[in-house]
């Protein structure tokens, strides 16, 4: 039986709510949150969590509420599924843990380490570009673009089959990881009760910006933990570029690329991120 089969599905209930939970390995936990798009669940790290269980981490990745097999929310901001990180911790017992954050939720972490340091030992971001700077001149390829109109269309209407099948070769460098199995697992996770989450979360209003508030961005060097973040070399919003703008502005920051990786970084560039974190978690 191979490592990935070993993994323990789980579900806890707190708050009302039912978090389901995949688990592999003991010692120092390492919670790896999922980002915000459709289709989005634990099951992003599923070939991930046996390299750091491996390597001696109780790794653990949850469907955040109004995603995969969790429950539903009746309030589906940021902010509410931020809370919902916490009491999955507390309900497992866990005072702190290493996070390892996805796309949209890199923000969530971020925020989560600064306003409760106590909480969050090692800081990973994968992709996320909110943490980026902005450039001087917004630039979007013809290919984010035309993942727009595909998001777009797909808050209105339930995806086909081969809408997610688009949707994963548009977030990934190697379309050879889109294995029918993992097509099946992307399809299932946005479909149905998850398909009219995503609807809720997109018609939410956008949160106003504060004036007198500072970017996200420009407060990651406030954080009191090791902070690690990877971006993809071909990752939309011109991801690659920011990055090294960050890194410019903030010399000692760890920045890393990932060459030939797109949004998906824990597929695309599996083998570099747990070369990367291992060290760095230990």
């Amino acid at each position: 039986m191979s490592a990935q089969l070993q993994i323990k599905d789980s579900v806890i209930s707190t708050g009302g709510m039912e978090l389901r939970y995949l688990e592999l390995g003991a010692g120092k936990p390492v919670i790896f949150l999922h980002g915000g798009s459709l289709g989005s669940s634990a099951d992003v790290f599923t070939h991930n969590l046996p390299a750091f269980a491996a390597a001696g981490f109780r790794a653990i990745a949850f469907d955040q509420p109004g995603f995969g097999l969790s429950s539903i929310p009746q309030d589906h901001s940021v902010g509410q599924r931020r809370k919902s990180v916490l009491a999955f911790m507390d309900a497992l017992g866990l005072s702190s843990a290493a996070i390892v954050a996805h796309s949209q939720a890199g923000g969530m972490a971020t925020q989560i380490a600064l306003d409760q340091p106590e909480r969050v030992t090692h800081l990973a971001i994968l992709g996320t570009g909110s943490l980026l700077p902005p450039l001087e001149e917004a630039r979007e390829g013809n290919e984010g673009a035309a993942q727009q109109r595909l998001e777009r269309r797909m808050a209105t209407h339930e995806p086909t089959v081969e809408d997610t099948r688009k949707l994963l070769e548009a977030n990934l460098f190697h379309h050879d990881l889109i294995t029918d199995e993992a097509l099946a697992m992307r399809h299932a996770r946005s479909k149905g009760r998850n398909f009219e989450a995503f609807v809720a979360r997109s018609a939410l209003p956008a949160v106003p910006k504060d004036p007198g508030k500072p970017a996200l961005w420009t407060r990651l060097t406030e954080l009191r933990q090791p902070l690690l973040m990877i971006y993809g070399r071909n990752d939309r919003a011109n991801a690659y570029e920011r990055a090294l703008k960050l890194k410019e502005m903030f010399p000692k920051l760890d920045v890393r690329i990932a060459p030939d990786c797109k949004h998906l970084v824990p597929w695309d560039a599996q083998a570099l991120v747990e070369d990367a974190l291992i060290p760095f978690l230990r």
